[in-house]
């Protein structure tokens, strides 16, 4: 059994964001067993604290970064890859600027700080997640494989293929993730750009204080002003991105990855599922279900009874302001007695009201809202997107905007399979259940 880690003492970094190019200076902290990886943001009125996970990932193009209601990090996954290679399970990395430093475009700095700063077991076990069933994301001619694999690590293998650019051509790399690997093989390699994708980041403002000497910019012979530091450096560069993002998964992988092509968009598209895998599989083993709140905590919660109560179960869920459940539709829904004979559809209305539930169980979670009930004030954006009919499963999704002690505003989004099928910004009053 290995034992959770973190650093022994505390370290520090300071540079230029990648994209932003605005001076940052960061602090990295040991954290307390199960606290994980939490970036936490110095700079503003009150410190945000967003915890490095699947969930809180934000999109952006060509970079990882995480986000908590309108504040984010940005550039998080060179840090992130560090972090994972060393094994380093709770760290607080506060940050007094948006963006991560990029220091010279690779992990290698941040590898070298965390590990000169010690590392210590905790006494409590690590978090790992053994891949025990493929899962693949493709989008195009990109594809990116989870697969299971007799080892007790990370195995990966990435497929480069720039067959049409001189510069770069095939670069195929495997690896199985150590801290020696990584720091050997790894931790240097630095991102890369195309030399026209470079004038065009730099004509949108982004990358401006950068030169082809601080970061790979290669032209068809190659990278200009500069030179690789591996033969197959922008394989290896690829490899510790992918790193980087498959720590939000929040565990120890074990398994082997195989990606061709794949970049942040597709990585981020396997980590939400793997995180759900792990989710699921770590409920089910302690509770023999995969529900955090099941339909009998859901009764103790909401007044709601049949034929009303549209939640059968919650899947995730985070205390600050995010929650997942189901609702299974089945051919038995009285409903579908009069919408309509013939041609059974879920009414628009009701898929509305279930994520008004599950943002009241939502909104139930926090302390102050103990013994309150949601009632809904407004709705806007209201799209209704694809019919829901039997034999959907009803994914239900909201996010809190914002929580007061009185009222509350959220953002909700239903879903079959990976396609929204209803989504809305929702309003409520917060009552006293017992004044009512």
């Amino acid at each position: 059994m290995k034992l959770q880690k973190t650093i022994a003492t505390p370290t520090a970094i300071s540079g230029k964001g990648l994209f932003g190019g605005k001076e940052a200076s960061v602090v990295f902290r040991p954290a307390p067993v199960d606290t994980g990886v939490v970036f936490v943001r110095t700079d503003l009125a009150e410190p945000v604290r967003i915890r490095a996970i699947a969930i809180n990932i934000g999109e952006r193009t060509r970079r990882t970064t995480i986000k908590k209601g309108p504040v984010s990090v940005e550039t998080v996954e060179h840090c992130l890859a560090a972090v994972a290679a060393l094994e380093i399970d709770n760290l607080a990395i506060e940050i007094d600027a948006p963006e991560l430093p990029a220091s010279d475009c690779s992990s290698g700095e941040f590898f070298r700080l965390l590990s000169q700063s010690g590392l210590v077991e905790q006494e409590a076990p690590r978090h790992e997640f053994t891949i025990t069933e493929p899962v693949f994301i493709t989008s195009g001619d990109a594809s990116i494989y989870a697969l299971p694999f007799p080892d007790d690590t990370l195995n990966i293998t990435y497929d480069l293929d720039y067959g049409g650019h001189t510069g770069i051509g095939r670069q195929i790399y495997s690896c199985r993730l150590t801290p020696d690997s990584f720091e050997k093989n790894l931790a240097r390699a630095r991102t890369f750009l195309l030399e026209v994708e470079a004038r065009q980041f730099q004509a949108h403002g982004m990358g401006t204080h950068l030169t082809p000497r601080d970061i790979l910019v290669i032209d068809s012979d190659g990278p200009i002003k500069n030179s690789y530091r591996f033969p197959d450096e922008c394989v290896r560069h690829k490899i510790v991105d992918l790193i980087g993002d498959l720590s939000l998964v929040g565990r120890a992988i074990k398994g082997r990855i195989v990606s061709y092509k794949s970049g942040h968009s597709l990585n981020h598209q396997l980590v939400h599922k793997l995180y759900e895998a792990a989710e699921r599989q770590e409920r089910t083993a302690q509770f023999g279900t995969d529900a955090l709140l099941d339909i009998r905590a859901i009764a103790k919660i909401l007044p709601h009874r049949y034929p009303f109560l549209l939640v059968d179960k919650v899947i995730e869920l985070e205390s600050d302001g995010f929650i997942k459940g189901i609702k299974n539709v089945t051919c038995n829904e009285q409903f579908f007695q009069g919408h309509f004979p013939g041609t059974p559809i879920m009414p628009g209305v009701l898929i509305v009201e279930a994520m008004a539930q599950i943002s009241g169980l939502l909104f139930a979670q926090r302390l102050e809202h103990t013994g309150k009930l949601a009632f809904l004030l407004s709705m806007d954006g209201v799209k209704l997107r694809k019919a829901v009919v039997p034999g959907d499963q009803l994914v239900l999704i909201s996010e809190a905007v914002k929580s007061h002690t009185r009222s509350a505003h959220c953002k909700c989004k239903a879903m079959v399979g990976d396609v929204i099928v209803a989504e809305c910004e929702l309003k409520f009053m917060l009552v006293d259940n017992d004044k009512l």
